[in-house]
C-alpha cells in the first residue's frame, strides 16, 4: 500500500478552495490500494493530520514519526491551489526528494500561473489570445495608451492569481485606476486584457497513460457580470455538462485542449478556460491544478464521461514514478 501526500492549504486567497479539493480526494481514494493523508503546508512548514491531530513533518526528508517509526510518502497529489504548488515554487523540493506528484513541473507550472507570459507563449504557438498587455505595482498608471492598446471594455485581474480574486471588468475609462489597484492587491503585476466577447467554455484534459484526452466541455452562464468569485464559488452561476455548443465547435474545444496539453508540455489533469466569440475559441487560462471540490468543474466532467472520482485519482497517482 502506497502513502500519500494529498497536498493543501498554501498562503494564497484559495486556502479554503484547496482544503475542499484535497478532503475530495482523501474521501475518493482507492483504500486498497493507497493510504492518503492531508498534509497541509502554510508559511513553509509541512504537517500530517492523522486521527484529528497535527504531526510535524520533517522537511529534511518529508517524513514524519508515529509511535516512535518514521513514516514517508511515496507520492504527493498536488491539491494546493496558487503558491507554493501551481507557480513551480514546491516541485523542486520534491524533485531533490525523488517523490513524484500529480502535476506539471517547475517550469511549465510557472509559465502557465503566469498569465501574461502563458498568453504570449500560446500565441507564438498559433493559439487565439485576447490582447493583453502588463502593468507593474508602483509605476504610473498610462490610462490614454493602455485604452489605445487594449480598448474598453476590458478585464483587469492579478497576472498570477486564481479562483477570479481581484478581476474587474472596466466599461468606462473612469473605472481602470481603481480596477487596478483592486488586482494590485493580489499581485504586483496587474494583467489588463482586451474584452472577448462570447460563451465561456471550460474544458479539462489529462493523459490516461496513453492517449491525452478531453473531458466533456463545460458552458458558464454567469448572472453576475462575468464569472467573477461569487459566480464561481456562490451560486451566481450555471455551469452545463456538456456545454450547449455545436458538434463541430465541441471537436475544436477537445482538439485545441489536447494540442494545448502537447505543445505545452503540461501534466496531470489540467483545465483550460476558453470564450468562444464567433466560432473561434480564444484562450483565457491554463490551470495546472483545477477545483477538484464535489461542485467543482473538473468532477462535473467527470460525471459526465462516466467516469467515476475514485477511478480517475487512481489513474493520476498509477501515471507518475
Amino acid at each position: 500500500m502506497e502513502n500519500i501526500a494529498i497536498l493543501t492549504g498554501g498562503d494564497s486567497a484559495e486556502y479554503n478552495i484547496s482544503l475542499l479539493s484535497a478532503n475530495t480526494v482523501l474521501n475518493n481514494l482507492n483504500k486498497s490500494k493507497y493510504k492518503g493523508f492531508i498534509v497541509h503546508l502554510k508559511e513553509n512548514t509541512f504537517q500530517v493530520l492523522f486521527e484529528g491531530k497535527w504531526i510535524p513533518i520533517s522537511k529534511e526528508d518529508f517524513s514524519f514519526t508515529l509511535k516512535g517509526k518514521k513514516i514517508f510518502f511515496n507520492k504527493v497529489f498536488m491539491a494546493l491551489h496558487g503558491p507554493p504548488a501551481e507557480n513551480g515554487e514546491i516541485q523542486p523540493y520534491f524533485d531533490n526528494l525523488r517523490i513524484p506528484y500529480t502535476t506539471c513541473n517547475s517550469e511549465v507550472s510557472s509559465l502557465t500561473f503566469d498569465k501574461y507570459k502563458c498568453n504570449k507563449k500560446l500565441s507564438t504557438l498559433g493559439f487565439n489570445c485576447a490582447q493583453s498587455i502588463i502593468h507593474e505595482k508602483g509605476v504610473n498608471i498610462e490610462i490614454d495608451s493602455i485604452i489605445k492598446e487594449v480598448k474598453l471594455p476590458c478585464f483587469v485581474k492579478p497576472n498570477g492569481a486564481g479562483s477570479s480574486y481581484g478581476i474587474s471588468k472596466v466599461n468606462k475609462e473612469a473605472e481602470l485606476v481603481n480596477a487596478i489597484h483592486i488586482a494590485s492587491k493580489h499581485d504586483d503585476e496587474v494583467l489588463i486584457e482586451s474584452f472577448v466577447d462570447g460563451t465561456e467554455i471550460s474544458c479539462g484534459v489529462y493523459f490516461d497513460g496513453t492517449n491525452i484526452i478531453a473531458l466533456p466541455s463545460t458552458e458558464i452562464v454567469t448572472e453576475n457580470d462575468f464569472f467573477d468569485y461569487e459566480a464561481k464559488y456562490e451560486g451566481k452561476s450555471k455551469e452545463i455538462t456538456p456545454a450547449r455548443i455545436n458538434s463541430l465547435l465541441t471537436l475544436m474545444i477537445k482538439k485545441t485542449s489536447i494540442s494545448i496539453y502537447e505543445k505545452m508540455k503540461l501534466e496531470g489533469i489540467c483545465r483550460i478556460d476558453y470564450i468562444i466569440q464567433e466560432n473561434i475559441p480564444f484562450i483565457i487560462e491554463i490551470n495546472t491544478i483545477p477545483g477538484l471540490s464535489e461542485e467543482s468543474i473538473i468532477p462535473q466532467q467527470l460525471k459526465t464521461a462516466n467516469i467515476r472520482l475514485s477511478e480517475f485519482f487512481d489513474m493520476c497517482l498509477s501515471n507518475i514514478n
